[in-house]
């Protein structure tokens, strides 16, 4: 024996707190559930069934300018699409045999399960999360307007917990913390919070965050931190009960002027409360001197700061969001009498604004930014479309790939053979446990693979051929 057990014993304690250390700060995904997108509206527009309204108006807008799951299909360049009909006959007869199928393989299973989940959500669920705003939503106001709103917007959002309105996801966006601007955003959370929990009696909606924009310095984020602990004691609340999620707008937040990774760094103040962090497309881009008729969301710019925030916040259960498509899906010509010409204008301008916000959603997906933000109640139809899709398309190949691989390990695992792809199996139990967060799939589809919910939820496949081999 090369080394006595005392030697490695002593060699070995520069490591001891190390690794402790390193898995509180990775701490991994946090468990439950997980929004999709949140909507963004002016806080002056607030009142408790703004959720509620925004999903009517969602579902009107698109039954207006999509007749079936074909035409969708077809706008959006589902998987499949160029196979299935055009004659309205033919459609309603595919319809009738997908109505009464389960079957994956029949054509058209794709675009009819895609439609039909959306169609289902707008009517039940069409808002997940929403955040009241008092920044770039709310617009320049006087103090005495702004006092106002952030009372207002308090009781609206008293009244909306009372009459079970308000969405599963909520919270307010204040404005930065900027020399300009410091003392106007907390005077307005300060009396938000404090006519909430007044009225309340000291109790929060659920799910409910504080937005902080455009930051660029920890120091920003450590003197909301102590705010909030200050108020979470006069208010009598536990500490780190207000959460916060930052807002990555500027190259500053990505890199700071000594040339570091500057992400890590403003976490790191209010690491116990921070829950999120929202990538700001337009602003970041602006601040890199890109043009206005290049701000898009797929800009090789964006790219590399979304990589950024997936670099250096991966493992630390900050949960990553997108920005939003400013192209609104909205026709040029409004009223009741138009012509034959305006409203085949009005069809071509909302799905091609259709297809960019479908294009860029999936584009975000595929980058791992599994949520994304919305402006306006048309938009919300294909954030879903495309959630949807991009799960649904990838569904019986990723059953199959589990029950394989289950299979293999647990062959592995009796013959002493090495199994080496923990990596992909690590990403086959994501996508499961994120196809559920999304509602694009349910307890059905996960019985399908062998695996029950919770060893889903447990996010390995060593653990679950250990437990298997008991």
């Amino acid at each position: 024996m090369v080394l006595q057990e005392e030697e490695i014993t002593q060699l070995l304690k520069p490591l001891e707190g190390v690794n402790q250390d390193f898995e509180n700060y990775y701490p991994g995904e946090k468990p439950g559930r997980k929004a999709v997108h949140t909507v963004y509206g002016g806080a002056q527009l607030f009142i408790a069934e703004r959720a509620e309204r925004i999903g009517k108006s969602a579902i009107a807008q698109f039954e207006a300018y999509v007749k079936n799951f074909v035409e969708l299909a077809k706008i959006l360049e589902i998987e499949g699409h160029e196979d299935l009909p055009e004659d309205p006959s033919k459609i309603a007869d595919l319809q009738a045999t997908l109505e009464n199928t389960t079957d994956r393989k029949n054509r058209g299973w794709l675009a009819y399960t895609v439609y039909s989940k959306v169609v289902d959500k707008l009517r039940t669920e069409a808002v997940e999360d929403f955040r009241i705003d008092f920044e770039d939503g709310f617009g320049k106001r006087s103090d005495e307007e702004e006092d106002h709103y952030a009372k207002f917007a308090a009781e609206e959002t008293a009244k909306g917990m009372e009459l079970n309105k308000l969405p599963p996801f909520i919270g307010i966006r204040i404005k930065p913390l900027t020399e300009s601007l410091k003392g106007r955003s907390i005077k307005t959370l300060n009396l938000y919070l404090g006519t909430l929990l007044k009225i309340t009696d000291g109790v929060l909606p659920e799910n409910f965050v504080i937005t902080l924009p455009k930051v660029t310095q920890p120091e920003e984020v450590a003197s909301l931190d102590a705010i909030l602990s200050t108020m979470e004691t006069r208010l009598g609340l536990s500490k780190n009960t207000l959460k916060v999620e930052i807002m990555v707008e500027t190259p500053q937040s990505i890199i700071n002027k000594q040339g570091e990774s500057n992400l890590s760094k403003l976490i790191i103040p209010a690491r116990e409360r921070l829950v999120g962090a929202h990538f700001g497309v337009y602003d970041y881009t602006a601040s890199v001197n890109i043009i206005a008729k290049h701000q898009e969301m797929d800009h090789l710019a964006c790219d590399f700061a979304r990589h950024m925030m997936k670099v250096s916040l991966a493992g630390t259960g900050i949960r990553l969001s997108d920005g939003a498509t400013n192209i609104l899906p909205v026709g040029p010509h409004r009223g009741d009498n138009l012509s034959k010409e305006q409203m085949a204008e009005n069809i071509a301008v909302v799905h091609a604004a259709w297809k960019k916000g479908f294009d860029h959603t999936i584009h975000s997906l595929t980058n791992a930014f599994y949520q994304g933000w919305d402006l306006h109640p048309a938009q919300l139809p294909i954030r879903y479309a495309a959630v949807y899709s991009f799960f649904l398309s990838n569904l019986q190949n990723s059953i199959d790939r589990v029950k394989s691989f289950v299979s293999r390990a647990a062959q592995a695992t009796l013959t002493g053979d090495v199994f080496d792809d923990a990596a992909t199996a690590l990403a086959l139990l994501n996508y499961f446990n994120l196809a559920l967060e999304a509602g694009a799939i349910s307890d059905e589809e996960i019985n399908e693979t062998g695996l029950s919910r919770d060893e889903i939820y447990a996010r390995s496949f060593d653990l679950i051929i250990e437990n298997r081999n008991k």
